[in-house]
């Protein structure tokens, strides 16, 4: 049974994987979509400028779709099709890479026409910085940190958690980097009560996107790339971004395009200034292809380490864990029988 069940999982993460390369996210009626209206709502009744109220709604917004999620196994521990198809469905609805790509290609033609307008107007499908006075370096710049970071976010973590937890991780998850998006940054308003939001997306990120770093490095060569100087470029300049998950996927995809990353970021009302990243030209309008394709290359090497883990490392940790709780259950039991565990009883009661 728990091998139709990993068996499962795995089916589904390929076939969730193939939906999105194919038909990319839906043009309507788009289920994260529907998650972030609900989040908005429950954040209206729930709002306090505070971190106890964050804590309330960050708790409430990532428990239902865990909660959800796990239900939905449950009921398909036994009907292996079922849940691969579910696994599918899920895998397919949090997955953003076909979108990813097609906006970095979208930019890029943009950007060779020279059509500045367009090329500003579509940023925002990427990322939330104000483009009104971005020149073409500044949107290809943007453009490339925004597909590396997000290659993380909307690829390779989904799979990642989909991998450990099946469809609870999956939902889980995409929930949890939903709500970063909506009150996860910095703003008045959401000074105290967005952090255990963003943190928990912090938190969630770590392995993925060290995980995103190394395969940028090794898919390199995709793109013309160096895998030893993107490895070198990975290694020196990955602590420098102030998030503890966004450096690692951007120095990686700077050492692989041979570009430099980093500088002066606006947004709507507010500025950062962040170190560089890479030690080649500012991005054009041709390393955007260049980085969609590292981008796929990386998905579809998750995906393959995504589909193996339930079957291989997956079975050998939840064996492991099994023989741990029996082990600590006949400890318990002969402790609980044998005269020493009943003096010790005795000695706390007294």
């Amino acid at each position: 049974m728990r091998q139709a069940t990993a068996m499962a999982n795995a089916t589904g993460l390929v076939a969730g994987y193939a939906l999105d390369a194919l038909l990319g996210d839906p043009r309507r009626w788009h289920p994260v979509a529907g998650f972030g209206r609900a989040a908005g709502a429950l954040e209206r009744r729930v709002y306090r400028p505070d971190r106890a109220a964050g804590v309330v709604f960050t708790a409430l917004a990532v428990g239902a779709p865990v909660l959800l999620g796990a239900v939905a196994g449950r009921a398909t521990r036994r009907h292996p099709a079922a849940r691969a198809a579910l696994v599918a469905a899920g895998t397919w609805t949090v997955l953003g890479g076909r979108t990813l790509r097609h906006e970095s290609r979208v930019m890029a033609r943009a950007l060779r026409r020279a059509d500045l307008p367009a090329a500003r107007a579509r940023l925002g499908h990427l990322c939330g910085r104000d483009p009104s006075t971005l020149d073409e370096p500044e949107l290809a710049r943007a453009t490339v940190e925004s597909v590396a970071e997000n290659t993380s976010d909307a690829v390779v973590a989904p799979l990642v958690w989909g991998a450990v937890a099946g469809l609870p991780g999956l939902l889980g998850y995409r929930a949890a980097n939903t709500l970063d998006a909506m009150v996860g940054h910095r703003s008045p308003r959401y000074a105290r009560f967005g952090t255990p939001a963003a943190r928990l997306d912090d938190l969630l990120n770590l392995v993925p996107s060290r995980l995103t770093g190394l395969l940028t490095v090794a898919v390199a060569p995709v793109a013309h790339g160096n895998r030893a100087a993107a490895w070198h470029v990975w290694r020196r300049d990955r602590a420098d971004h102030p998030s503890p998950n966004a450096g690692q996927c951007e120095a990686a995809m700077a050492g692989a395009l041979g570009v430099r990353l980093g500088g002066r970021n606006v947004y709507f009302g507010r500025s950062e200034t962040r170190p560089f990243l890479g030690d080649g030209p500012r991005p054009e309008a041709r390393h955007l292809k260049r980085a969609a394709r590292v981008s796929g290359a990386v998905g579809l090497a998750a995906l393959g380490l995504a589909a193996l883990y339930p079957v291989t490392v997956g079975r050998l940790a939840g064996a492991a864990g099994r023989a741990a709780l029996r082990t600590a259950a006949g400890c318990r039991a002969v402790a609980g029988a044998s005269p020493a565990g009943s003096f010790a009883n005795r000695g706390r009661g007294r």
